[in-house]
């Protein structure tokens, strides 16, 4: 018998040994009791985060199905990691709205969101609400509904069509993710700072913002996975994702600082902007941050997923092609950029929603339990546990969208009258929920739909044969090797 083996050793190969134990173990490791990922000795759950056989947030998914939507985590024995994870509505209605004072987002999550300073981001309490206040004066600011449009269509204008003609002219293959990000972040600039920064032009030239937003996102995503002495071991040394969010978030600093020197230099003040506001140039900077954080990769994500659910359904870009058509007249520069207009389109606004229900650009919240509670679904929270809310999960439960919850289906967000359904926000999280949903929602939902109507009318977008579309490991829902594409205009528009 001893033979055999060594036989069998000697024709695989110790290299591919090796892989097969570690692969068992792994495999082991999503052996259940009662649907619940082993529990390891000193290690606890932690394996469910190794995204070894599909996605972390797949992982994860697979897990609260068959615990029916809730479940604890154990970390490691040497790190505070124990968790509650959960997709119940009534956990999330209970958490962030009759409860909420409870489950702030914590002391940690300061730390953790290092980078971004002292924003609505990281806020809790007087000082979320004072965040809030100044975010909601500017965001609703007459002057910034009238701006919106005309910035919109200058970086259409100026920066999408001449990228995308040239790509259809020649026959370049886009990432359409890198587009979006670029497009995105053009906007959020010339919003936050007054300046158009021109990343979205032909050739794609290299972006220090982008740079250090991608550093930063997945730094603050080990920031959440690992016990707090880990990384901070790595903080302290400068070495792998705590090296390079350290710099990312240098550089951005460095960036917001030069934009409001540029702007004190500059004689046309007039203009409405971020910088607008009189606050401390600590909060300004801070603020600027949060606008390139949060608007340049939740929505250029939105609509990156957009594109791919379009694209595996083309029955689904004819019908807004359609509405399109009947509805809106897109004059001699064929883009759509008013507020009015846009509104009109019913199945392209259900058709994001759907695209978001399924892939939100953040997969995950988490809060932090002040005071021993009782969940709604009777799980035991103790005092500084944290809760996650695994927004990317939810679109997938059976118990909240029935058995059809994983077709994408646009219909199933507009009434018998052609309106559409209003969803709570306990169960369609895409925009969070409860106080702290996004003051910001429906200026993304205006801008979604000006650049998915306008790209949607006027080109057709073919999707690489056999590109791998896998979400990455990051607070935000990113495709990992980006969305590759050709381009081609529709001829009968243009």
């Amino acid at each position: 018998m001893a033979t055999i083996v060594k036989d069998m050793i000697a024709s695989i190969g110790y290299t591919e040994l090796f892989m097969a134990i570690v692969c068992f173990l792994f495999l082991h490791c999503f052996a259940t009791r009662k649907g619940h990922p082993w529990n390891w000795p000193l290690i606890g759950m932690t394996p469910l985060f190794f995204p070894v056989f599909c996605h972390l947030f797949d992982n994860i998914t697979n897990v609260l199905e068959r615990t029916k939507g809730t479940f604890f985590f154990k970390g490691p024995w040497f790190g505070k990691r124990d968790m509650i994870f959960t997709t119940h509505p009534e956990n999330l209605s209970h958490i962030m709205s009759s409860n909420v004072s409870n489950y702030p987002k914590g002391p940690d999550t300061k730390i953790l969101f290092e980078p971004l300073g002292e924003t609505l981001f990281t806020a809790d309490h007087d000082e979320w609400t004072t965040q809030r206040k100044v975010f909601h004066a500017f965001l609703n600011h007459e002057l910034m509904h009238k701006l919106t449009p005309k910035i919109h269509q200058e970086i259409i204008e100026n920066g999408l069509f001449p990228v995308l003609d040239c790509a259809s002219e020649k026959g370049q293959v886009l990432d359409l993710q890198d587009l979006f990000k670029r497009f995105m972040l053009d906007v959020i600039c010339k919003i936050a700072t007054g300046y158009n920064r021109g990343s979205l032009r032909i050739g794609f030239p290299e972006d220090e913002i982008l740079n250090a937003l991608h550093d930063i996102h997945e730094g603050i995503l080990m920031r959440h996975l690992l016990p707090a002495r880990l990384w901070q071991i790595q903080n302290r040394l400068k070495v792998w994702k705590e090296r390079k969010l350290q710099k990312g978030w240098e550089k951005l600093d460095l960036i917001a600082a030069k934009y409001l020197e540029m702007r004190s230099n500059d004689d046309n003040k007039e203009e409405f902007n971020a910088i607008s506001f009189s606050l401390p140039k600590k909060l300004l900077i801070d603020d600027i941050k949060s606008l390139l954080f949060g608007g340049t990769d939740t929505v250029s994500c939105a609509l990156t997923w957009f594109f791919w659910n379009v694209h595996k359904n083309p029955r689904v870009r004819n019908k807004i092609r359609e509405e399109i058509e009947a509805n809106l007249s897109p004059g001699e520069n064929h883009m759509f950029v008013h507020n009015q207009e846009l509104n009109k389109l019913v199945y392209l606004h259900a058709t994001l929603l759907e695209s978001m229900r399924l892939y939100p650009p953040i997969p995950l919240q988490t809060r932090t339990c002040t005071k021993m509670d009782i969940l709604p679904s009777g799980h035991r929270v103790s005092s500084m546990m944290k809760v996650v809310l695994c927004f990317y999960a939810m679109g997938r439960m059976k118990s909240i969208w029935g058995e059809d919850c994983r077709e994408f289906k646009p219909e199933r967000w507009i009434s018998e009258k052609g309106s559409i359904i209003s969803v709570p926000s306990n169960k369609f999280t895409a925009f969070s929920s409860g106080p702290r949903i996004c003051p910001g929602k429906n200026m993304a939902l205006n801008r979604l739909k000006a650049v998915a109507a306008t790209i949607i009318h006027n080109y057709d977008i073919n999707i690489i044969t056999n590109h791998p579309v896998i979400p990455k490991a990051s607070i935000i829902l990113d495709m990992k090797y980006g969305l590759k594409a050709t381009i081609s205009k529709r001829s009968t528009i243009r």
